[in-house]
């Protein structure tokens, strides 16, 4: 029995097509039990995570057709992670989470891979800590600064929807990214490590906590990232020059930034990360509060998924 939560909205509203054209036909052609679950406004796939597992005992299966927002949304709503196996069919806009497991973005390739996957392999999840103690899960990475910024940004954007439904929502995050880039105010950042060793990385633009590889749409931040090891790893950038950005933000798509002075990569279970002024902060893309204080660790195999 698959729970199928579904967001109607992703891939620029089409998430409803594929479902009712694509994926309902299939499951019902292969005599496959089902029950769907529609989001109809953020925090609803929060609701319907933490009424199935709620109301389900024993082992959860649960398929999420949506994006990395709609899987970490989910990941809030489960009581147990550990009692869910999970299949992810990829229809968002950045798809970080299926990039990295090579799950196919055609819907019907992507349920085919999950029907047919046989043994769950176990993945690591992050766990993101506030001062005050509210906690959020995260499956690809969460972040403060620059990157939870734009993010931020781009989910108010007027014209995000519009430039979706065109192709080009890439463009939308480009543009609020040179915005940020040349407007926003210098903040030190310092890194507590798991030793209680502290790393000053001055000025800092952002850091970035990885369970995968790739976040914000295929950045390579995290080249050796992988999420079975029980590891974090760390992407610092900080007292960088601004023009210089321009020329070493490409080069993370090939996993090559680390050969500028000023980006730095850690490898650890847990850390904490301090900024002298508050900063917006994300996880998997999915930007709730600001906080100049974050401790973030890595719980090693939390949950099991389809791939």
């Amino acid at each position: 029995m698959f729970h199928i939560i579904i967001n109607p909205a992703s891939r620029s509203g089409r998430g409803l097509q594929i479902w009712d054209s694509s994926i309902r036909p299939a499951l019902e052609a292969a005599n496959i039990p089902f029950r769907a679950y529609f989001s109809e406004k953020p925090g609803d796939t929060v609701r319907l995570a933490g009424n199935i597992s709620s109301e389900t005992a024993g082992e959860l299966n649960i398929i999420i057709l949506g994006g990395d927002g709609t899987v970490n949304e989910a990941l809030q709503g489960f009581k147990d992670t550990s009692r869910v196996t999970l299949g992810y069919i990829p229809t968002g806009s950045s798809n970080d989470l299926a990039r990295d497991l090579k799950i196919p973005r055609n819907p019907a390739q992507a349920l085919d891979l999950i029907l047919s996957s046989g043994k769950p392999h176990p993945m690591d999840l992050g766990i993101l800590t506030y001062p005050d103690g509210e906690t959020r899960r995260f499956s690809v990475s969460c972040g403060i600064g620059f990157d939870a910024g734009v993010c931020e940004e781009a989910f108010h954007s007027r014209i995000k929807h519009a430039m979706n439904r065109l192709g080009l929502g890439k463009l939308t995050y480009l543009g609020i990214a040179l915005k940020q880039l040349f407007t926003s105010m210098a903040v030190s950042g310092k890194l507590i490590l798991e030793n209680g060793e502290p790393a000053d990385i001055g000025n800092m633009l952002f850091t970035a906590c990885m369970i995968h590889r790739f976040e914000g749409g295929g950045f390579m931040f995290a080249p050796d990232a992988d999420p079975q090891d029980g590891f974090l790893n760390i992407c610092a950038v900080g007292d960088l020059p601004k023009l210089l950005i321009l020329f070493a933000l490409p080069t993370a798509f090939r996993g090559k930034h680390y050969r500028f002075k000023g980006i730095t990569p850690y490898r650890v279970r847990e850390l904490a990360i301090e900024t002298s002024a508050p900063l917006w902060v994300h996880t998997d893309g999915e930007v709730t509060r600001r906080s100049c204080r974050i401790s973030v660790s890595c719980e090693k195999d939390a949950i099991k998924i389809l791939y």
